[in-house]
């Protein structure tokens, strides 16, 4: 299922746009978060991830588990974009009564491995994952993707050191590092910088890249593939509703459903961003 950086570019804004119809219909999401982890997600899953809907039973598929699972929609979106699920049916039905689209990844689902969205709790079962297929002789790697925020957490540093002490070479995590989080700043709220510095003293590889930059994204990644005897930390530096000036670095958009003017206006954005790659 690979796909060139130029045909995820085209992808990256309808993408957006499907996590916008899913928050606006549903009334309810994350969207901010959703615009910033999108790019990372699709250069993972369609230039990466040895996985694929067909694989889902496969003992050696490798793993994915979205830690900061408030970013679910634009999962959805490129669940769907993989062939995992129909988006129209999410879009549909998101956050409806007796819908398995609910607002944090669900087990069940095709595509999901782990229920998460309880901040903290994804890097330490994923070195459990990692762990595993060392001690099953298994080759397929596994991914966590968290929040800036969510490093407040305790169980993510118990994971940090899990992950060096036993080697996991064949895990990555990456950190959407757009500095908000629902109450402000992060350095405002619980200071993280030096991440890099952070992460190296607890014995990781650590690679730092623009998160909204495809390329740089998938240079990261295959970095990461290449590091042996240590897991790898991929700092993402994003910008928090990459793609919609109404949204770009406000806290406030968070967690806000927008109103039918800013939707027409999201909208709008990303329609102009994507007639611009199409005009080269």
């Amino acid at each position: 299922m690979m796909r060139s950086l130029e045909e995820l570019e085209k992808l990256r804004w309808p993408l957006r746009q499907q996590a916008l119809d899913m928050v606006y219909h549903g009334k309810t999401g994350h969207l901010g978060g959703d615009f910033s982890v999108i790019d990372a997600l699709l250069v993972l899953y369609f230039r990466h991830l040895n996985t694929s809907p067909e694989m889902q039973d496969d003992a050696n598929r490798d793993r994915f588990l979205l830690s900061k699972g408030h970013a679910v929609e634009a999962f959805y979106a490129v669940l769907g974009a993989a062939g995992y699920l129909d988006v129209k049916d999410v879009i549909k039905t998101y956050a409806k009564d007796a819908s398995p689209y609910i607002g944090h990844p669900n087990r069940g689902i095709p595509g999901i491995e782990m229920n998460t969205g309880s901040l903290g709790h994804g890097l330490p079962i994923a070195c459990g994952m990692a762990l595993a297929a060392k001690m099953d002789g298994l080759s397929y790697r596994t991914y966590c993707f968290m929040g800036d925020g969510e490093l407040a957490e305790g169980s993510v540093w118990e994971g940090a050191m899990s992950g060096s002490n036993f080697a996991l070479d064949n895990l990555c995590g990456l950190i959407d590092r757009n500095h908000l989080q629902i109450s402000g700043d992060t350095e405002d709220v619980m200071k993280l910088d030096s991440l890099k510095d952070r992460w190296e003293a607890f014995g990781w590889h650590v690679v730092e890249c623009d998160g909204n930059d495809l390329k740089a994204l998938d240079a990261a990644f295959t970095e990461a593939e290449g590091t042996k005897g240590q897991p790898t930390m991929i700092i993402a530096h994003t910008v928090k509703g990459y793609g919609s000036p109404l949204m770009e670095n406000k806290a406030g958009w968070h967690h806000q459903v927008p109103n039918a003017e800013q939707y027409e206006t999201i909208k709008a954005e990303l329609k102009a961003r994507a007639e611009e790659v199409r005009n080269g």
